[in-house]
């Protein structure tokens, strides 16, 4: 273990997964291709507010005994506003989710992604957008269920958890992009889809809980046959 807030290091494939906060340990680890991450939106929905309806995730799942309960607190604050002059400085590229709730904090430029989630709850939001760096204007839309029964991922471990495709599908914009940095990594997906793809990625997560399922499904993936695929062409 080495370098300033860094409490744990895995390294696993491709990947390096690091313990600890973001802001403490981003400055020590140098420039990267790009960032690649899904930060908390600061909208409350583990206390059942936001977008979900008028129970959300933590709401839904803390009154229910037996069935799987998320821990509390994952939508925790959304990152200060030095945390993003941080990310955009540390890397060519950038792809951050749930980019218009941190419109004030990032530059007003950059074409955007959405993630279509073919959304059956008329409560429920259709999908998520993310912000990102990279050229032209024309929005791109990825279409991919990860909802209720007809979920094409189904073991979720964690409430925000993407899908490996779509990050698969964010990486497909960045072709040259060998290095890749997540510092909200949280159960993995963007570190996954890196070993899938063949990057190199490192992720950051505070919870030690996530950051041991992270470990997981990166271990996982780089045990399966090196495949390297690319993504589908954007």
């Amino acid at each position: 273990m080495s370098g300033a807030g860094i409490l744990r290091e895995e390294r696993i494939g491709n990947q390096r997964m690091i313990l600890g906060d973001c802001l403490a340990v981003m400055p020590g680890l140098g420039r990267f291709d790009a960032v690649v991450t899904d930060p908390p939106y600061g909208i409350k929905r583990d206390k059942g507010f936001g977008a979900g309806g008028n129970a959300g995730w933590g709401g839904f799942y803390a009154r229910r005994e037996g069935v799987k309960c998320y821990k509390g607190e994952w939508d925790r604050e959304r990152p200060p506003e030095e945390f993003f002059r941080a990310a955009l400085s540390s890397s060519r590229n950038a792809i951050i989710w749930g980019g218009q709730f941190f419109a004030d904090a990032l530059p007003p430029k950059g074409k955007w992604l959405w993630w279509d989630k073919c959304q059956t709850m008329p409560s429920f939001g259709d999908g998520e957008l993310a912000w990102t760096t990279l050229p032209g204007d024309a929005p791109k839309k990825f279409v991919y269920s990860n909802n209720g029964l007809m979920a094409r991922e189904k073991d979720r471990v964690h409430p925000t958890q993407k899908p490996v495709a779509l990050m698969e599908w964010c990486l497909g914009f960045l072709p040259d992009a060998k290095t890749i940095l997540d510092p909200f990594m949280g159960s993995g997906t963007t570190l996954v889809a890196c070993q899938r793809m063949g990057r190199h990625g490192t992720g950051i997560e505070l919870d030690p809980e996530y950051f041991e399922t992270a470990c997981r499904r990166v271990d996982e993936a780089a045990r399966q046959p090196a495949l390297f695929h690319p993504a589908p062409p954007p």
